[in-house]
């Protein structure tokens, strides 16, 4: 017999989670105060967290997308975008950064994302390792919009997203699933999840592999053009012990390994992790959280030549490590109050090592070093306060960010220093806070109100890697060279926001946000110049154009967000959309791009699901997606078409245990265009149908 597991720290989800993105958060029941509580999770969420744009996408809602990525899934929250467009597939893992709010950038994220508590940034580029992240392995997805500062607050300038995995009761004691789509690719993924003692282990594993898809149009294809082959795995392994009535141990490790070729033969990526962290759980009178993480990552690329189609640049070695913790305690001071107190810290190393090709004879022209260190210490104190119907809550954090060791090297082939640049360690002190109020005006209407600041510090590639893109385009050859920055100064956000949340009648829920976004010293790539190069006996024409990273004065955002749920018998309705102006803030040597859109930003993102589910495992849901056209570049030059596409999902039980899975991406077959630089066009996944089998044991 099975023993009740209490996912404790969503007891107070029907109070704390507002206009709840979809309705398949789990019910809570009340524990017996004799029951142990085993929740795998940190602490309780405070009562004021209503006071800002939370949305919550439950299991079903994590696990019933049409292409079972991560990516895929957070798009359901309208404001949500990767850097591009392309998913984790057939894009370049050093550009999966995610934001929110139309805040815009270049690959690093400007959204924290958090699993089990844990920071997932990667060290050096600060991307998120989407294809490691599996949704089956979770039980809820938390999407705040807009700037915090709790712990771990550093870097939150877009927002948060707290990914938690799901417990034994969401898994079974075993699940496991094998797919394939109409290009013969596969997935394979599996969990074992069996109690042990008070407690529970969780062991899992996914595959994913195939040949892909042409990411270059037929008009632009060249006899080197090849699919965006991948081949990807990943395997987790998560323990929870109960040391006590009211402690818990809980610990996680996570090895991934992606492998991908990108437009061209021999143009390879190749990116492999290996996080663990421990966390002790407190949930006694004096609650506490104590966690511990160390991050060791990886990466390589090989880039191209658009016109020789041999290799120009060989990035074989970026290794990086990240370490870190937090202590949260949370003294009793009485039912109105909920006060925080803490400590976090982080802190990161890494370098890159490259060589730099002749494309045409393949020799070793230039060997290339960079990289540094950087940290964050944080001190932070928030207070939720409870007055009848009225909610109070208040946070302020100080950060001691660090630069050190930061270096750049050239040589020659043979070995000698050609160029040895060190650059000076910098330290600071930098404030920020949040505040807010939540009033039930009733219990289907609740006014709320939120102010916050947040602060991001360049990352490593920001400050020391120059990269290079070839692309080619009809009798063209694109090059874009962007160079690092060593004196990039922090980011920081300033920002209001203000809503509601209704509930017009039973099983509806509505939800609106209005903000207005500041990015100070937002981090972009401005352009220094473009060179054209014709070539007459060839034909072609080179395009090449050299950008520098640069704080730009600021990014500002305004905007509305609204999200909805309603069901009616065993029909759900789920919509979400995001209208947003931003605009880019710049004078001096960057006058030329005041008053532009930052680029990757559309106005418009909205999404629409529409659910059946007649009977105890059967599942149907059908996505529509909108993103509107945005621009390529820092000029406004390049533009991607706006999109719409259609997904699908649907699960049928077979026998016991087993279902039938068929889910279908871009079923219009929509054209996605992923990126335009003069011309050269990358496109996202055409449509695919995934059919498979999945098995649960209970």
């Amino acid at each position: 017999m099975r023993r009740p597991f209490s996912i404790a720290v969503l007891t107070l989800a029907n109070l704390t989670l507002p206009g709840i993105a979809r309705a398949d958060t789990p019910n809570q029941a009340s524990t017996p105060p004799a029951t142990i509580v085993v929740t795998g999770r940190g602490l309780q969420d405070g009562p004021a967290v209503p006071a800002y744009d939370v949305q919550t996408l439950g299991r079903e809602a994590l696990t019933a997308s049409a292409s079972d990525r991560i990516e895929d899934v957070l798009s359901d929250v309208a404001g949500f975008q990767q850097y591009r467009r392309s998913d984790s597939r057939s894009s370049n893992p050093s550009a999966q950064g995610v934001t929110l709010r139309s805040l815009g950038g270049n690959a690093t994220s400007r959204t924290l994302v958090l699993l089990d508590g844990v920071p997932m940034a990667d060290p050096f580029f600060g991307y998120i390792p989407l294809s490691a992240i599996d949704p089956d392995r979770l039980g809820s997805a938390r999407i705040t919009r807009g700037g915090g500062s709790g712990a771990f607050g550093a870097g939150a300038v877009a927002g948060t997203i707290e990914l938690n995995s799901a417990s034994p009761r969401e898994l079974g004691v075993a699940d496991a699933e094998a797919l394939a789509d109409n290009r013969g690719e596969t997935e394979l993924s599996g969990t074992v999840a069996p109690e042990l003692g008070n407690g529970f282990a969780e062991v899992s594993g996914r595959w994913d592999r195939g040949e892909g898809f042409y990411t270059t149009p037929p008009s632009q294809r060249v006899p080197a053009s090849v699919r965006a082959r991948y081949d990807s795995w990943s395997l987790g392994a998560r323990d929870v012990a109960q040391l006590s009535s009211d402690i818990e141990l809980q610990t996680r490790a996570l090895v991934y390994d992606d492998n991908r070729v990108l437009r061209f033969a021999g143009a390879t990526s190749h990116s492999d992790g290996q996080d663990a962290s421990v966390r002790l759980v407190g949930h006694g009178r004096w609650q506490f959280d104590a966690l511990a993480y160390v991050q060791a990552r990886n990466f390589s690329d090989v880039v191209i030549s658009s016109t020789t189609f041999r290799p120009s640049l060989d990035e074989y070695a970026t290794p990086s490590t990240g370490l870190g913790g937090k202590f949260e305690l949370r003294p009793p001071v009485g039912d109105a109050h909920l006060l925080k107190l803490g400590v976090d810290t982080r802190l990161g190393t890494g370098h890159t090592d490259d060589v730099v090709d002749n494309a045409t004879t393949g020799a070793v022209t230039t060997r290339r070093s960079a990289g540094g260190r950087d940290g964050d210490t944080g001190l932070f104190v928030e207070d939720d306060w409870t007055l009848g119907k009225l909610v109070l809550t208040a946070g302020a954090r100080a950060d001691h960010t660090t630069i050190r060791d930061g270096f750049f090297e050239t040589a020659t082939p043979a070995g000698a220093i050609t160029a040895d640049n060190v650059y000076p360690n910098r330290a600071s002190w930098q404030g920020s806070y949040r505040g807010g109020a939540v009033f039930t005006v009733a219990p289907a209407l609740k006014l709320r109100a939120a102010a916050y600041s947040q602060l991001r510090q360049p990352t490593l590639n920001e400050l020391y890697r120059p990269f290079t893109v070839a692309s080619s385009a009809p009798h063209q050859s694109v090059i874009v060279i962007t160079n690092a920055n060593a004196a990039l100064a922090n980011e920081q956000l300033h920002g209001v926001e203000a809503g509601f949340d209704l509930s017009p009648f039973s099983g509806a829920t509505l939800s609106l946000t209005a903000f207005i976004d500041r990015l100070d010293h937002a981090i972009g790539n401005r352009t220094l110049s473009t060179v054209v190069s014709p070539n007459i006996t060839t034909g072609i024409t080179t395009v090449t154009t050299t950008e520098q990273r640069y704080n730009l004065d600021a990014i500002r955002a305004r905007g509305i967000e609204l999200d909805g749920h309603a069901h009616a018998g065993h029909f759900t309705l789920d919509g979400s959309l995001a209208l947003t102006d931003a605009v880019v803030e710049s004078s001096g040597v960057a006058a030329n791009v005041n008053g532009l859109r930052p680029a990757q930003t559309p106005k418009i993102a909205g999404s629409l699901t529409l659910g059946w589910h007649p009977a105890h495992g059967y599942d149907a849901e059908l996505v529509v997606r909108h993103v509107g056209a945005q621009f390529e570049d820092d000029l406004n030059t390049s533009i991607l078409p706006a999109e719409t596409t259609l997904g699908a999902m649907v699960q049928v039980p077979l026998t016991r245990g087993f279902s039938l899975v068929l889910r279908g991406e871009n079923l219009t077959n929509t054209l996605v265009e992923t990126r335009n630089q003069a011309g050269s066009i990358d496109l996202g996944a055409p449509r695919t149908v995934w059919a498979g089998v999945k098995l649960r044991i209970d």
